[in-house]
């Protein structure tokens, strides 16, 4: 089963994210957006999901998935590359920073924010964040000319 955990890794927004703040992902329509529905995810629990609980949550809620048959799902699903939270709309179009701790669970810190800044550097925050091992950046949304 392949994986899309990181773990003592802060993932920075993208460098042509336009958001200076962390912003949530804006309601559009009747169905939540991957962005949205990964934001509340995150933001609601910072710390208790890992990516794969995120990425594999957010597609089972959008296809319908009965919990009895996630977990069969979730194995198939694995079984085939999917992409990690450097591809979210959350760092490349948001503003949030993902941070991942010792155990690959992860939390959101804006932007703009002291947290962003002292995990972008390298640094650790007090309590359950810990260490960062890895920085890596989101994924930028245009190709660099």
């Amino acid at each position: 089963m392949g994986s899309t955990n990181y773990f003592e890794t802060f993932i920075t927004v993208a460098d042509d994210c336009p958001a200076q703040v962390g912003t949530v992902p804006p309601e559009r329509g009747e169905q939540p957006s991957v962005a949205l529905r990964s934001y509340r995810m995150i933001a609601g629990a910072p710390y208790r999901h890992t990516s794969d609980d995120v990425i594999f949550g957010v597609t089972a809620d959008r296809q319908g998935i009965p919990k009895a048959e996630r977990p069969a799902a979730r194995a198939a699903f694995f079984a085939k590359p999917q992409a990690c939270l450097r591809a979210s709309d959350l760092g490349r179009r948001y503003g949030w920073g993902i941070h991942s701790d010792a155990h690959g669970r992860v939390a959101l810190y804006g932007v703009e924010t002291e947290e962003y800044r002292r995990l972008a550097a390298g640094e650790s925050l007090a309590g359950e964040a810990g260490a960062v091992t890895v920085i890596t950046r989101a994924m930028r949304s245009k190709r660099a000319r």
